[in-house]
């Protein structure tokens, strides 16, 4: 018996111990590439920024707005671009910060209360018009799934997208700013 309880032995092995060393090196190598990664964005951001710091600030809403033409919108807004280039986000005085938003329009124009963001105003004077498109740099509905507000400010025209937490008030949005459009155009 003794000579088969040597041959059992002699076929086990230990495990093979993990050289932990060479994981922790990947993973803090790993590590240093995400953040690599992180901070050349911020830095890209910060970038744009500067291109655009020719940009005047922001307006701010009047201290009476007045009667709003509907009902005011809850909802996120998802960025501004240069008219008619979706993917050139504009970032310069916080447009290019996601955040949720409460619009208001009145017959002074377009209030945007932002929640941990920059609030702004858009004057009547100012808005080009809206439509429903599909996409705006960073976020890609289905088609008609985003309001795009068209808006002059300095020399600049931007485009502003926001989805409603209701999709179904975008149709009365987009003719409401068109028509306080048409009637400016009237004006001038």
């Amino acid at each position: 018996m003794t000579p088969l309880v040597l041959i059992a032995a002699e076929g086990k092995h230990s495990a093979e111990v993990t050289d932990w060393s060479a994981r922790i090196g990947w993973v803090v190598g790993l590590l240093l590439f995400i953040a690599l990664v992180y901070w050349l964005m911020r830095q890209g951001w910060k970038w744009r920024g500067t291109l655009q710091s020719d940009l005047p600030a922001l307006p701010t809403a009047p201290e009476e707005p007045g009667e709003p033409r509907l009902a005011t919108m809850s909802g996120r807004y998802h960025g501004s671009t240069t008219a008619g280039q979706w993917l050139d986000r504009i970032v310069a005085h916080g447009l290019g910060v996601r955040s949720r938003a409460e619009l208001t329009l009145t017959d002074l124009g377009l209030d945007v209360e932002r929640t941990g963001a920059p609030s702004f105003f858009v004057p009547a004077a100012d808005l080009r018009g809206a439509r429903l498109d599909k996409g705006i740099a960073g976020k890609v509905l289905t088609e008609g799934g985003l309001l795009v507000v068209t808006w002059a400010h300095g020399d600049r025209l931007i485009d502003s997208g926001f989805r409603s937490d209701h999709a179904a008030e975008h149709a009365a949005w987009v003719e409401a700013l068109n028509t306080l459009t048409h009637d400016q155009e009237g004006a001038r």
